[in-house]
């Protein structure tokens, strides 16, 4: 992972837009992170985590506390923007916390929600964006990083103070710690599950006992009094239990046998006594039934005797009642004729009252003459109704053309009217097109010119910015010419110096007997000696070293100027470029050709301040055209919709005179058609009304007159059919044997009746043949003759006798039961103590693995935890990784191990020492003191972050923060630690050192300085 760029707006003490390049700051490997206290040191690294996990790191995030910057001004929204490579990505993630904010309408405040962004660059395609989901980037980013927040506060943000801590805490605080960073919360989770699985398995033991001493308790109760010794007390859990349970059982069950067979003899001879009195009881019973037969047939052959008057005089009465239904047709003819007749007198009578006096007793004759003289006359008037009819619709359509003529008419004068002004507002129209047509010309012209100001504009900030570097470069190479003309003479005067003195040095190695290098003399009498001053081969190398050192710089600053004035020619050739443009064909070409050339034609370059204001009023003059040819479509759409418009009028217009001209043909053809139909009503014009009105009245006439005839003509036909059905009643009644009709009528009775009477024979034959039949039965006569039956005594012997069965049957059966409920529940005693056996071993298998991973087995020596013990290896790895570091550090002093040694009755496992290399004893590192706290809480921060990022699958972690922990350091041990740092770079990483020390500001180059201001803080780079 590597950070390049890092942009925080209204964020924590940043009122403003605040930008951190990490890529010029990470160029340098080692960079510092100062500023006073209180100004925002930490808010970077905040902003840093914020952006990459939606929160920050520790106390910072607790609830209450906000992201947002006081110094911000309400409607600046509070952003953090951090572009960084991850997994050979590169990534943008932008960061926006929930915050108030202005309401855009009305006042007061609303509440924005908290939103996220991430995208992606494609070297073809640009900035893509990926994702707007909280929990779709943080899976993101928790992925490519390989570390969750906890992780990367502890590993990216190094907090000396916490390592500080964590070398002296305990083994509790510390597997705290490493459990957060190393995620051991699976083997925790073992030892958890483990445990569980105990107290599940001890639950299911302890649950299969008890269940075999319920058992035990119901074979008890099954029992009862065969169990001939008490239930074993035992207690779930107590060895023997099931043994103990199943012995009882089988004793129980061999008494309960026994008692069973004496119960079944019991009921063998019972049902012998029940049996014998059965048959007496049987016996009894059927010589009462027999005795109390024949007495009955006795008392219903008397019964039958008594009533045979009254059955006598039903029989006669239902003969004649046959013989009376011989007149029913002709009684219901009859009767049918009587109701007939009375309804057409009803109905004649009511159309009496309606007819003229003079016709009231008239006949139908009479009536269905009148009728049809009726009949003629209005059939001569019905071409006389239809003239009347057409006249009046004649009138109604004359008045319908007169109402459209009017709107006709109203039509072509509002059409007239629009027509007139039609040309002017033609032209007008045409107008506003062209001058937006016009408008989009200028525009496009406007736009190059003001892409060619800009530009200018550009160049010539880039212009004065390159003319101060080249000033400073300068002076820089100035003074880096001096200093290599001053390496230069000093090398050529200790060059000289050391020539003069050359004899002395050739001297320095003659040696007694052997031959100079110079004459080749083997005797030495006078060597020469060096005087004062002498500069020997060591001292002129380095002075040589230095010229050639302060060449190769001057060169360098010779370069780098030679590059800026390049730069500086450029950007001046394209801020004095052709400012004008062409020119303008809208009335305000004249002014804007003329302000182009005083800006192009003045003394020298322009200023940035001239192109400033033209590059402004090309922008308003840009602005303006475009608001004007933005209207091209709308003055369009309003001519073509005039143009429609105008159609449409004509079109009205014509049609409108069109339809008058038929209808003044319409209205010559109408006259003429009514004043043929006004001859023709002239001859019955004399009738009161209109001629319709004196139709209806003929016709009521007419429909009253033949009703009239109908009811006359109906009343006749009634009566004759009255009398004719008075001669068929009386002949029916004469030959049914009745005198007279009415004689026949009061004999009759309805088919109800009939039936009851003929039931009522039918059941007294009934009787009579049944008594008959049971008088000749010869068993009852005989049963009648012998002394009276006495079932009641037989009854109550039988009673007692099924009694003693039931009695007996009872306990058969409780014995029997018990029997089968013994068997039942030995067996289930049998299968719970089989199941149990494996529930017990399981239950010693997983209570001894529990005891193991949670450090109480006897096996365990050391007493510890499988998550310690996990722990204990990382911690193992992290001192390894850690005393690399250390021991460069502390001059090979301090080694840091691990220790699995038990202290003070605590479990081992997490014990942390340092070896001592002067000492060679080996102690707490409690006792180290407060640098050597310093330098090897770093180490352990720095192997621990090697040892998580193996940890996370290798990844890169290119950035590192380390915060605060120098100032304990003394000078030597200080160039150490940074000597250390400085080698982080070998693995292509880059150091942020958070400190106030200010001793450090001279020694790392590379620094972010955060300046605190009352309108908030802010950055400056310094990067050499």
């Amino acid at each position: 992972m590597r950070l390049h760029r890092l942009v925080l707006t209204a964020f924590g003490p940043f009122g403003t837009t605040t930008e951190v390049d990490f890529d010029a700051l990470s160029s340098a490997g080692l960079f510092l992170l100062h500023g006073p206290t209180g100004a925002g040191k930490t808010s970077v690294l905040d902003a840093v985590c914020y952006a990459l996990y939606g929160a920050v790191p520790g106390a910072r995030q607790s609830p209450g506390t906000s992201l947002r910057s006081d110094h911000a001004d309400p409607v600046t929204p509070t952003e953090v923007l951090l572009e960084l490579t991850a997994g050979g990505r590169r990534l943008e993630i932008t960061r926006s916390p929930a915050q108030t904010r202005p309401k855009k309408k009305g006042d007061g405040y609303t509440t924005e929600k908290a939103q996220s962004r991430l995208r992606a660059y494609d070297p073809e395609k640009g900035w893509q964006a990926l994702s707007k989901s909280h929990q779709e980037i943080g899976e993101e980013i928790t992925q490519l990083l390989g570390m969750s927040r906890d992780q990367f506060c502890q590993v990216v943000l190094l907090p000396q103070g916490d390592f500080a801590r964590f070398l002296r805490a305990d083994a509790e605080a510390r597997g705290k710690l490493l459990g957060r960073l190393f995620d051991t919360r699976r083997f925790a989770a073992v030892e958890e599950r483990l445990a569980e699985l105990r107290r599940t398995a001890e639950s299911r033991v302890r649950a299969g006992d008890e269940r075999v001493l319920a058992t035990a308790q119901r074979l008890a109760q099954a029992a009862g009094p065969a169990a001939e010794m008490p239930l074993p007390t035992a207690q779930p859990g107590e060895p023997g239990l099931a043994e103990s349970v199943l012995g009882w059982a089988a004793i129980a069950r061999s008494g309960t046998r026994e008692r069973l067979e004496i119960a079944g003899l019991a009921v063998d001879a019972a049902e012998e006594r029940r049996t014998a009195a059965r048959g007496a009881l049987d016996e009894e019973r059927e010589l009462a039934r027999l005795q109390q037969r024949f007495a009955e047939t006795e008392r219903r052959a008397a019964a039958l005797e008594g009533g045979r008057a009254e059955r006598d005089r039903c029989e006669e009465r239902l003969a004649r009642a046959r013989k009376a239904e011989l007149i029913v047709p002709a009684l219901e003819l009859r009767d049918a004729a009587e109701r007939e007749a009375a309804a057409a007198s009803a109905a004649r009578d009511r159309v009496r009252t309606r007819l003229p006096a003079e016709l009231a007793d008239a006949g139908a004759g009479r009536l269905a003459e009148l009728e049809r003289r009726y009949r003629q006359e209005l059939g001569g008037l019905d071409a006389a109704r239809r003239a009347e009819t057409r006249s009046a619709a004649i009138d109604a359509e004359r008045a319908l053309l007169e109402g459209e003529s009017a709107q006709d008419d109203e039509t072509i004068l509002e059409a007239d009217a629009w027509l007139a002004g039609w040309d002017d507002a033609r032209t007008a129209l045409i107008a506003e097109v062209e001058a937006a047509q016009e408008a989009a010309t200028r525009t496009e012209q406007l736009a190059a010119r003001l892409a060619s100001a800009r530009g200018r504009l550009g160049a010539a900030r880039r212009r004065d910015a390159l003319a101060r570097e080249i000033e400073d470069a300068r002076a820089e190479s100035t003074a880096v010419r001096e200093s290599a003309l001053i390496a230069h003479e000093r090398w050529l005067g200790l060059r000289e110096r050391r020539l003069r003195d050359i004899a002395a040095e050739l001297a320095a190695g003659l040696a007694a007997g052997e031959p100079c290098a110079v004459c080749g003399s083997a005797e030495h009498p006078d060597p020469a000696r060096a005087g004062d001053g002498h500069v020997d081969r060591a001292t002129e190398e380095a002075a040589l070293a230095a010229h050639r050192a302060a060449e190769q710089a001057k060169a360098r600053a010779d370069r780098a100027l030679g590059l800026l004035s390049e730069r500086h020619t450029i950007a001046r050739a394209e801020a004095t470029g052709d400012a004008a443009g062409p020119a303008d064909t809208t009335g305000s070409a004249d002014t804007t050709g003329s302000a182009d050339a005083a800006v192009s034609s003045g003394p020298g370059d322009p200023s940035v301040a001239e192109l400033s204001a033209h590059v402004d009023r090309l922008a308003r003059e840009h602005g303006e055209a475009h608001r004007l040819a933005a209207g091209t479509h709308r003055v369009r759409e309003a001519l073509a919709a005039a143009e429609r418009e105008h159609q449409d009028r004509l079109d009205q217009r014509r049609h409108a005179e069109r339809r008058a001209a038929v209808r003044v043909s319409r209205r010559e053809t109408l006259d003429r058609e009514q004043a043929a139909l006004e001859a023709d009503l002239a001859g019955v014009r004399e009738v009161p009304g209109t001629i319709a009105d004196h139709a209806d009245r003929l016709a009521r006439r007419a429909d009253l007159l033949a009703e009239a005839a109908d009811a006359v003509r109906t009343e006749e036909g009634a009566a004759e059919r009255r009398k004719e059905a008075d001669g068929r009643l009386a002949d029916a009644a004469f030959r049914a044997g009745f005198d007279t009709p009415q004689a026949a009528v009061a004999t009759l009775i309805d088919r109800s009746a009939q039936r009851q009477l003929q039931n009522r024979i039918d059941v007294w034959q009934a009787e009579a043949a049944t008594v008959a039949d049971r008088l000749a039965e010869g068993d009852a006569r005989e049963a009648a003759a012998r002394p009276a039956a006495s079932p009641d005594r037989a009854r109550e012997t039988y009673d007692r006798a099924e009694a003693l069965l039931r009695l007996a049957s009872a306990a058969h059966s409780a014995a029997q039961e018990r029997r089968t409920e013994l068997d039942r529940l030995s067996r289930e005693a049998a299968r719970e103590v089989r199941a149990l056996g494996p529930l017990r071993a399981e239950y010693e298998r997983v209570a001894r693995l529990a005891a193991l991973t949670a450090g109480t087995s006897a096996d365990n020596d050391r007493k510890m935890r499988l998550e310690s013990y996990v722990l204990a290896a990382r911690l193992e790895q992290v001192a390894a990784a850690a005393t690399v570091r250390l021991q460069r550090m502390s001059a090979g002093r301090y080694t840091l191990v691990h220790s699995d040694a038990r202290t003070g009755g605590r479990r081992a496992g997490l014990g942390l020492h340092v070896v001592d290399a002067w000492t060679g004893r080996e102690r707490d590192t409690a006792t180290l003191s407060g640098g050597e706290t310093f330098f090897a809480s770093l180490a352990l921060a720095l192997g621990l972050a090697d040892v998580v990022t193996d940890e996370a699958g290798g990844t890169r972690l290119d950035t590192l923060f380390i915060d605060e922990g120098f100032g304990s350091l003394d000078e030597q041990t200080l160039d150490e630690v940074l000597d250390v740092l400085d080698s982080l770079r070998e693995r292509d990483r880059s150091v942020g050192i958070v400190s106030h020390v200010g001793d450090l500001r001279r020694r790392v180059p590379a620094q972010l300085e955060v300046v605190k201001g009352r309108q908030g803080s802010t950055v400056r780079h310094r990067l050499g």
